[in-house]
């Protein structure tokens, strides 16, 4: 995974998974039995085992994920990005994964309705895929590949810390409303993965296939 902008691209994109690493942290916290400041769930309190996994997988992912973004650490420490990079497959599918369960077994939340059912099956689904598909690039020496489904998949991971404002903002735009919310959480994934689409172009031509600098 790359990037042309400088040291700067982990931090923001910390800072950009900040919300919802704290509301993650939080859930965690009254699933231990502490203090309870986030919104009731009696279906994460009946099955939590799925949540847990989700939530400190997709802090991980996000926190790890940002660092391999840095083209000088990825020059500078090419064995730990490749570590990394493996840690981070089985942790990108354990967060699609463990959405997708719970999009398929929780039910709707409140204020939610069939249209965030599917964009969550599509784009939890998309981001599966796209790890796949970049950790089978990076396997043929596709570098170019690689970083362009890793880019995808970490944009998607990142949605909900988008969907905070897209949803923030929507609402004091247009209100609340089944059909409303959906489209701004979806809107949070499309911004993401537009974003992500315009790095990966934006990058200049380089050689597809490199075995002596190829990461994973």
């Amino acid at each position: 995974m790359r990037t042309r902008a400088g040291g700067w691209v982990p931090v923001a994109l910390i800072a950009l998974a900040l919300i919802p690493v704290i509301a993650g942290t939080s859930r965690l916290v009254e699933l231990a039995g502490g203090p309870h400041t986030l919104p009731a769930n009696p279906r994460i309190a009946a099955s939590p085992a799925p949540v847990v996994v989700h939530i400190v997988s997709a802090i991980l992912y996000a926190i790890l994920g940002a660092f391999q973004f840095s083209s000088a650490l990825r020059r500078r420490r090419p064995a730990w990005h490749r570590a990394a990079g493996r840690v981070l497959v089985a942790l990108g599918l354990a967060v699609a994964g463990s959405a997708l369960w719970m999009t398929q077994f929780y039910g709707y939340q409140e204020h939610t309705g069939v249209l965030l059912y599917v964009f969550r099956l599509a784009f939890g689904s998309g981001m599966a895929a796209a790890i796949v598909l970049g950790f089978a690039a990076i396997r043929r020496r596709d570098i170019t590949g690689h970083r362009a489904w890793m880019t995808r998949a970490y944009a998607l991971a990142l949605g909900a810390g988008t969907q905070a404002f897209t949803q923030g903002i929507g609402e004091s735009l247009f209100g609340a409303g089944t059909p409303k919310t959906d489209l701004m959480l979806g809107a949070g994934w499309a911004i993401n993965l537009a974003v992500a689409e315009y790095v990966i172009r934006r990058r200049p031509a380089r050689t597809r296939h490199s075995p002596a600098r190829a990461t994973a």
